[in-house]
């Protein structure tokens, strides 16, 4: 017998999870899709899993070292299934966290895969979900006024660079290491792709970058991304940037070879392993898209601001319709979608508003434009930079490199965007997102109080320094 609802959510990851909660919350009868796991990639496969490496491999960094604050260690050593194991238990305490959510929310979770089916006997519209069960047993029938695709992503990869979890793996197979290689060959110099190369290296293996652009990171602020270069150099990591993958010169024996043209020139790389870190693509497939008149181009879901597809009571969020694809991102897309079906007139997302974050050692973190976007959409532009060596905190953490960067413009004064490189960044750039999100000045930031000593103490003076006020520089 079909069920009813008021709103079924294909997914249960971030984005689908979060919506169903707000859904439950305004009263809606809700229901989740979700094949897999509940907390989708996110929790299982991305940000949860890789930050839970990233600070195992910090922590025995940081161990290596520790004669510099007065502690002699000896005999420092990885036990990588110990590692591995920090990591699982991790996410199975989240999981379970998830799974209580729903049922405080009285959400119903469907453990299969749901197709989107046509207009039929049980709707005169496309809509209806049919459910594949994973127990085998017969399809559920699912009957909802409204739908959320949050399907997510999945890694994408390079023809002839095929993933054969041996010698050439994506984030997902590098994720599920029972040991580490003693080289690699990362071929994306972007946000992840430097995650893993940052995190291996502090792990000891030894890493090679290869990234088309003429930078690493090439979506950041120029000034962010030379830093990066620099400090991802000095700690021995190999960098080769403008150089184009050639796929068919791929050779696996005993560990992989691959060429690359490197300004015009034929290199060979040699590594034990090949991580392939090109971006992501949305799942479409499979899901019935084809059975309603929704849209897809390049790959996603088209929407509209309200993330209505052309079938106006299906909507979807997150990764499935690209642009910035992070788990908060889809979150907020989720409330968005959810509040616009109660009839509650949300605002639309501002994209500029979003922080963006790298959980590299250094980490990196931005809010709004880059210097050379804002003066590429004529803005007069005026910058404030404060280095981190200047910062008592920083320099007690012995992590002193790095600094933060204001870009404003200088007619009247606005902040177009705020860039950071140092230690814990990532948990200092919501200070900036909720200046930009009142509109702040420079001047309104420079003048709330900084405690001392605190790394915050960086963006007050960065603030300063955008008008040569700087007080310690």
């Amino acid at each position: 017998m079909a069920q009813e609802y008021d709103l079924v959510v294909l997914g249960g990851g971030t984005g689908g999870y979060v919506a169903a909660i707000r859904a439950s919350q305004l009263g809606l009868k809700t229901a989740i899709v979700e094949k897999g796991k509940l907390g989708g990639t996110c929790l299982h496969k991305g940000c949860i899993p890789s930050k839970a490496l990233l600070r195992s491999a910090e922590v025995y960094a940081t161990t290596k070292h520790s004669e510099d604050f007065g502690v002699i260690t000896s005999d420092v050593s990885v036990d990588f299934s110990l590692v591995q194991g920090r990591k699982n238990k991790i996410i199975d305490q989240l999981h379970k966290g998830v799974e209580h959510l729903m049922k405080q929310g009285k959400i119903d979770v469907y453990e299969g895969l749901g197709r989107i089916l046509g207009p039929s006997i049980f709707s005169p519209m496309p809509g209806t979900i049919s459910v594949e069960m994973n127990n085998g047993e017969d399809n559920e029938m699912l009957l909802p006024k409204n739908v959320i695709i949050a399907t997510g992503s999945r890694p994408r990869t390079l023809p002839g660079l095929e993933i054969d979890r041996e010698y050439v793996m994506s984030s997902d197979e590098a994720l599920q290491l029972e040991s580490l290689p003693s080289s690699i060959i990362i071929v994306g110099g972007g946000v992840i792709g430097i995650e893993w190369a940052s995190m291996l290296k502090d792990f000891g293996v030894d890493v090679t970058v290869i990234e088309y652009a003429d930078r690493i990171i090439p979506t950041e602020d120029k000034e962010i991304s030379k830093e990066m270069q620099r400090l991802m150099k000095k700690k021995g990591i190999k960098l080769v940037t403008s150089a184009k993958v050639l796929p068919e010169t791929l050779v696996k024996d005993n560990g992989v070879a691959i060429s690359a043209e490197v300004k015009g020139t034929l290199k060979e790389f040699k590594a034990e392993k090949i991580l392939v870190s090109v971006g992501r693509q949305a799942n479409t497939e499979g899901i019935g898209i084809e059975n309603t008149e929704i849209n897809v181009e390049k790959g996603f879901i088209v929407t509209n601001e309200f993330f209505q597809t052309k079938e106006s009571h299906i909507y979807a969020i997150g990764d499935v319709i690209g642009g910035l694809q992070l788990a908060h991102v889809a979150s907020h897309e989720g409330i968005i979608a959810v509040e616009h079906i109660a009839g509650k007139d949300p605002s639309p997302l501002q994209y500029h508003l979003v922080s963006r974050c790298i959980y590299s050692n250094p980490e990196v973190s931005s809010v709004g434009i880059t210097e050379d976007q804002a003066i590429e959409k004529g803005h007069k532009v005026k910058t404030g930079k404060f280095s981190f060596r200047a910062i008592g905190k920083a320099l007690v953490f012995g992590e002193s490199d790095g600094f933060v960067k204001i870009v404003a413009d200088e007619e009247t004064n606005d902040i177009l965007g705020v860039h950071m490189i140092g230690p814990h960044v990532t948990d200092m750039i919501t200070e900036a997102g909720l200046a930009m999100v009142l509109d702040a000045t420079p001047w309104e930031i420079a003048h709330t109080i900084h405690p001392h000593p605190t790394l915050s103490e960086a963006i007050g003076e960065a603030a300063l320094a955008v008008d040569g006020k700087a007080i310690h520089s």
